[in-house]
Parts: structure tokens; C-alpha cells; sequence
């Protein structure tokens, strides 16, 4: 279907839809012509969905995970180990672990990986926050669960030179991840047995 033909607000929403990830023009396209026959409260719904997912939502101040509550509930759970921080990409890669119930320590989310091509350093990710908080002591072993990936690699190799003066146990997930695959797609039964033959970082 030729974009000239289409409606202005049409023609905005398929642009609109096509910046997410994932999502092609066809893509888009399906999706806008589903919301014009769909009811009126199931897009105005939508919209407000949208609206309160940007006006509700913060990082937490702690772990910078995305939240409503300061500090997140994870956070705030006293009943979850104090010692253990596990480091993730993305607050996807929380909810991927957690559903594995195999930890149950604390969690740090960078917002990304260190990517030299897409113009990301250490300085657009939450490693500052980082190494505030383990530097302010208490943790004993840090888990670096970064992607199977070259950008997670790399992410990893500068956490572990930058966490090497403090007096911690760095470990990695074990390789029983695909590499190359998102924690976000993983299995909870892999993604448990990753978590339980992490290995230490030397």
C-alpha cells in the first residue's frame, strides 16, 4: 500500500510503530490498521497505557532497575541476600532471573552494553552507580550476568578491571547460555543451572 494514499495520522502511527524494536513495516502496519478496527476504549486504553508507563515509572535509586516505588520492591526486600549483587543489561534480564528462582541476592541494571559502533561507552551505563554501591562495602561476590555476546563480553572484561581493587568474589554466568542469545529468551531451567555453575573471574 503506497504511504501517499494513506491518512496523515495513519501514516504517523505506522512510522510510530516502526521505531520500536522488532518491528518492520508490515509489521507496523498490521498493528495500525488492528487499532482502527478495533473499539474506541481498547485505543484509548492503549494510549493511556502509554501515558502512565512514562509518567508512573522511575529507576530505582538503589539497583536502577525500573520501578514505581522508590526503592523498588526487590530493594526493599530485606529477606533477599545482602552480600550477593548480580549486574544485568536490562530490566527484562531481572524478570528473566527471578523467574528462575535460582537467586535470590541483589540486582544492578547498567541500561545496556558498552558498544563503541552504536557511540555507547561506560559513561552512558550505570557503572558509576555501580561502583558507588560497592564501594560503599557489604558485598561479597559480585555476579556479572551480562549477554553471551560480543558487547556483553566486552561489558564484562571493563566491570572486571574496574571491580578488580575491591576485596570481592567477580563471577560469571556459565556458558551453558547460548552464545550470542538474550537472558530476556532463556529458559528458567537454563538460566538456573547458568546461575548455579557461574565461574569466578581471575
Amino acid at each position: 500500500m503506497h504511504k501517499d494514499i494513506l491518512p496523515q495520522s495513519v501514516r504517523r502511527l505506522i512510522d510510530e510503530f516502526s521505531r520500536l524494536p522488532g518491528i518492520g513495516p508490515k509489521s507496523a502496519s498490521r498493528l495500525t490498521f488492528y487499532l482502527l478496527r478495533a473499539g474506541d476504549e481498547q485505543a484509548a486504553d492503549l494510549a493511556a497505557a502509554v501515558g502512565a508507563l512514562k509518567a508512573s515509572t522511575r529507576l530505582c535509586s538503589i539497583c536502577c532497575n525500573i520501578t514505581e516505588a522508590d526503592p523498588c520492591p526487590t530493594c526493599a526486600d530485606e529477606s533477599r541476600d545482602q552480600t550477593t549483587l548480580c549486574v544485568v543489561e536490562e530490566p527484562l534480564d531481572v524478570v528473566a532471573i527471578e523467574r528462575s528462582r535460582a537467586f535470590q541476592g541483589r540486582y544492578h541494571v547498567l541500561h545496556g552494553v558498552i558498544s563503541p559502533v552504536d557511540g555507547i561507552g561506560p559513561d552512558e551505563l550505570k557503572i558509576a552507580e555501580l561502583l558507588d554501591r560497592v564501594g560503599r562495602g557489604g558485598f561479597e561476590e559480585i555476579i556479572i550476568a551480562t549477554n553471551a555476546t560480543l558487547e556483553g563480553d566486552s561489558t564484562a572484561l571493563y566491570l572486571q578491571r574496574r571491580l578488580a581493587p575491591y576485596d570481592l568474589k567477580l563471577t560469571r554466568l556459565a556458558r551453558g547460555l547460548p552464545v550470542g542469545g538474550d537472558l530476556e529468551y532463556t529458559d528458567e531451567v537454563t538460566l538456573g543451572r547458568a546461575l548455579d555453575g557461574r565461574q569466578e573471574l581471575t
